[in-house]
């Protein structure tokens, strides 16, 4: 493996701010089978990058290797008009007031996995907020009420994802069917029984019908388009198992991150306690209070800011451009590094340092702060995303005292495409209240 790539596959952040201050804040790298790739670290030339519509710069290329994984019809593939087409079919369960109904499967969810930890034990907190991640797609998205129901298929998902995410599985000399001992062979043969799985749960929603659901599923059987047209088996297959690979990973990940850093640090910590304290002034915690406190949607947003999930998104040029001085064949890819941008002094003050306040009284733009991309291709999921962090943590905070296992120094090491905490992010749980406890106690 040449040593580019291999660096890359084990520390991706290191590589750019490397070449950055070798090269500048715009320069080229080359990964493996990928397309040259113009790193942009400028706000103003990512801006430049997230206005195409999308006919001279295609997103769906930058995620080939993601393809095996999704399905040909995901929307994170798909370029031009079929994308168009496919998001905007997709887009609609992800707003509005249906979100509060999500919130508190969200938050009872948590509860349940909270009442599962042990205590005073040292364990890898990443996995049980996999497990909440995974069971609120289930139930959300999936609409799936029995519990042994979503414990059978997220069992199965559970293995699948966790082949998958061997970094070298997104290289195509990977990607061979050896046996049934290789590593593909054993991603192919559990995709096919995950598959099963879904296109019987669409089978099931088609045929029991959709009325009085509010799950993402039932909205996906009942979207048309402007002829009438709606999803057929495959396209619903595609997009449940994109949201389950978006929202599941990534949601678990983001929320490992911002306890590392909220865990570290006493002030935000307390700041954040205050604040549920005193939403619970008024009464439950409810979903709806949850997403008015303002410090903790600081806190989530500066988290996503210092620790992006993911480190670059990119666009594959069509046709020859001049871009920030340069003159780029077609082919290139512009890649607006999420990292890069993130620590770009210029646009955050002290930027290596965790600050929420920085997200209080002030709104960044789109190009500044761009965890979940931009443009046509930001994450359709966005909003359900940041929803759904702000759930759990209140929820998480109000009731578990939590700690960082002694002597652990958190890096990011890779799963797949995402960068997470080393070791799973070990912590110890030293009390767990019951439920209601901070509430009693504020009232």
């Amino acid at each position: 493996m040449p040593w580019m790539l291999f660096r890359w596959m084990r520390e991706p952040a290191a590589v750019l701010e490397e070449c950055r201050a070798r090269y500048g804040e715009t320069f080229t790298i080359r990964i493996g089978a990928m397309p040259p790739l113009v790193i942009l670290s400028n706000p103003e030339h990512t801006r430049e990058v997230f206005a195409s519509a999308g006919d001279d710069m295609h997103g769906g290329k930058i995620a080939e290797a993601l393809r095996p994984f999704l399905g040909d019809r995901s929307v994170i593939v798909l370029d031009g008009a079929p994308h168009r087409a496919m998001r905007k079919l997709v887009m609609p369960p992800f707003h509005g007031e249906r979100m509060h109904a999500y919130g508190r499967d969200m938050v009872e969810l948590t509860h349940a996995s909270i009442d599962r930890w042990p205590v005073g034990k040292v364990f890898p907190i990443h996995e049980p907020l996999q497990g909440i991640t995974l069971d609120v797609i289930l139930r959300t998205v999936f609409g799936m009420d029995d519990a042994a129901e979503r414990e059978r298929l997220g069992t199965q998902l559970t293995k699948l994802t966790h082949l998958a995410s061997w970094p070298p599985m997104l290289l195509p000399q990977v990607q061979r069917d050896l046996g049934p001992w290789s590593p593909w062979g054993r991603f192919l043969r559990e995709s096919k029984i995950a598959d099963e799985a879904l296109l019987g749960e669409i089978a099931r929603r088609r045929s029991g019908g959709t009325d009085g659901r509010t799950d993402i599923l039932s909205m996906f059987v009942n979207v048309r388009d402007e002829d009438g047209r709606g999803l057929d088996d495959q396209d619903l297959r595609d997009q449940l198992v994109t949201l389950l690979v978006a929202g599941h990973e990534t949601t678990a990940t983001a929320l490992a991150w911002t306890l590392r850093w909220v865990l570290a640090l006493p002030a935000v910590r307390n700041r954040l306690l205050a604040e549920i304290q005193s939403a619970q002034l008024a009464g439950a915690l409810t979903p709806e209070r949850i997403a008015k406190l303002e410090y903790l949607d600081a806190t989530v947003r500066e988290a996503l800011r210092l620790q992006p999930v993911i480190p670059l998104v990119g666009r594959v040029l069509q046709q020859p451009l001049r871009f920030a001085g340069y003159d780029l064949p077609a082919g290139v890819a512009l890649a607006p590094s999420v990292h890069l941008v993130h620590q770009n002094p210029s646009v955050y003050q002290n930027p290596k340092l965790f600050e929420p306040e920085r997200f209080i009284g002030r709104q960044y733009k789109a190009h500044e702060w761009i965890p979940f991309g931009g443009g046509i291709r930001k994450c359709v999921g966005m909003a359900f995303a940041l929803y759904e962090m702000k759930m759990v943590l209140a929820t998480l905070l109000s009731r578990v005292w939590l700690r960082a296992a002694p002597g652990y120094t958190a890096h990011a090491v890779r799963r797949s495409i995402t960068l997470t905490p080393s070791e799973g992010m070990p912590v110890i749980v030293d009390a767990v209240l019951p439920r209601g406890a901070l509430e009693t106690a504020a009232a």
